[in-house]
């Protein structure tokens, strides 16, 4: 049984590496939009270099996530936390030096390898690694700094954007990780999920890898087609979303016959698990094209600094610091069915009212009251989501759920960033246009907003049960906007 005390020095070095690998990919995933104008002009890249700059994180991530928690399980949570770290640092560097778009956005797709593999570690170790009796403790408190992180993430990247240079929005990550992993190395103790696995599992229990592979094949395609048909040939990007939809199908297919899947397809025979997750891919797909395209429109439409930019968002990460505890608190008594309505409509109105931003827009008139109308949307419906889809199904397997729940939202905002470009007529150069990037912001807040409608209408039809009692801290205090929390716990070598 895992033992170690919080209070003790080995207990504060552990909470310590953990929220330092977790920042680098929290940081990268909140700090890189506002660095996007920046980049394209530098590397004099369009607009499709800015969405893969953006996606190839999300794409790496999204396909491999539940595959990296497996490998932790197996090999060790620490080995391969260890390995995200230096990996992700290394990719970072050659962010950093890249030369050109190419370059940056290969880099970028072997951060998100990176990220996959520290990502669902940093909360396993924490869990393996302490008495039980200061598990909860300690995951209130990664989550909480973690979330302070993601808060500081745009402020950061904005002076870091206007002042040393965009680059040094990567390069960061190198210190980060020379603190991390001697830290980490020396303090943290090892472990994996071997012995706790079930015996159903049996000695062959083996990596999906042909579900990774055709996983994150069928997103890469359809990305491509999504963000190349405004001007790829059109045999090649016809072709590219037939095949994305053929590996799709063929994944699904694998996942269905395998002995051990990366995505057990029988989880969905929870209805109610089904229905939460077409609310989340609703939501986080409104809300990464919201990221994406908001830090552009205030830099090149409001004409406003990269600090100012990354700034202006800081309010919905503070209110979710703050205010999540209260709404999961909230939505215990009342049932999760209310708060997921209510949000994404609150989260609906924040965007449309984003359509006051324009030339010379004012922050206290014009962003701060979307930005806290968005945020207070967010605070009542992201607890309830995570505690209502861990609630879902049987406790045995809470950690697949969350994985399920958590790679769902990625890719909802990856599909998103590369799909609204294409939807509202958004020009390749459109980014260093005022006028047109200004017209199409607006019809893609349009968008956002109609798809959390949806969201909203989905949960008010299907949510029905009463409201879950989690007491998992990583439900309550949690401050990424781009994906819910994952649940530290793992079942049978699969990711939580």
């Amino acid at each position: 049984m895992p033992d170690v005390r919080l209070a003790s020095p080995r207990g504060k070095w552990i909470l310590l590496t953990t929220v330092l690998g977790s920042s680098m990919a929290l940081l990268d995933s909140t700090v890189v939009n506002v660095a996007l104008p920046r980049i394209g002009r530098d590397l004099d890249a369009d607009l499709a270099a800015l969405q893969w700059t953006v996606n190839a994180y999300l794409l790496t991530l999204a396909g491999l996530i539940l595959l990296g928690g497996s490998l932790g399980d197996h090999y060790g949570r620490r080995k391969v936390f260890v390995v995200g770290v230096v990996w992700f640092a290394l990719a970072s560097l050659l962010c950093g030096i890249a030369p050109n778009a190419g370059v940056l956005i290969a880099a970028r797709a072997l951060q998100g390898v990176g990220g996959a593999l520290l990502t669902p570690g940093s909360l396993a170790l924490i869990q393996a690694s302490f008495h039980p009796d200061d598990r909860g403790r300690a995951v209130g408190l990664w989550s909480g700094f973690g979330g302070m992180g993601a808060a500081v993430g745009p402020f950061l990247g904005g002076w870091l954007v206007d002042g040393p240079g965009w680059r040094w929005v990567f390069l960061l990550n190198v210190p980060l990780a020379l603190v991390c992993v001697p830290v980490a190395l020396r303090h943290v103790p090892e472990s994996d999920g071997r012995p706790a696995r079930a015996a159903d599992d049996g000695p062959h229990a083996r990596f999906d890898v042909l579900g990774a592979f055709l996983g994150a094949l069928a997103l890469a395609l359809v990305t491509y087609a999504l963000i190349e048909a405004r001007s790829g040939p059109v045999g090649v990007v016809t072709g590219a979303a037939v095949a994305g939809l053929v590996a799709g199908v063929a994944f699904v297919a694998v996942e269905r016959r395998s002995p051990d899947p990366m995505l057990p397809l029988d989880i969905f025979g929870s209805r109610q698990f089904t229905a939460v997750n077409l609310v989340t891919l609703c939501v986080y797909a409104a809300f990464g094209g919201f990221f994406f395209l908001s830090a552009v429109q205030l830099q090149v439409v409001a004409g406003w600094s990269a600090l100012g930019a990354g700034t202006a968002l800081l309010p919905t990460t503070v209110l979710m610091l703050l205010l999540s505890a209260r709404s999961g608190e909230l939505a215990e008594h009342i049932g999760p069915r209310i708060p997921l309505t209510v949000g994404p409509l609150l989260c609906a109105a924040g965007m449309l009212l984003m359509l006051r931003v324009g030339p010379g827009a004012s922050y206290a008139t014009d962003v701060l009251p979307a930005v806290l109308v968005l945020g207070f949307g967010m605070v009542a419906l992201v607890a309830p989501l995570t505690a209502t889809v861990l609630a879902s199904v049987d406790v045995s397997r809470a950690g697949v759920a969350s994985g399920v729940n958590n790679a769902a939202a990625r890719a909802a905002g990856l599909v998103a960033v590369a799909a609204l470009p294409l939807l509202t007529g958004m020009s390749s150069e459109a980014y260093r246009s005022a006028t047109a990037f200004d017209d199409a912001f607006r019809r893609a807040m349009v968008l956002c907003a109609g798809v959390l409608v949806v969201g909203a209408a989905v949960a008010f039809a299907t949510v029905r049960r009463p409201a879950p009692d989690c007491r998992r801290p990583e439900c309550r205090t949690h401050g990424s906007v781009l994906a819910p929390p994952l649940e530290g716990e793992r079942t049978k070598g699969r990711l939580s």
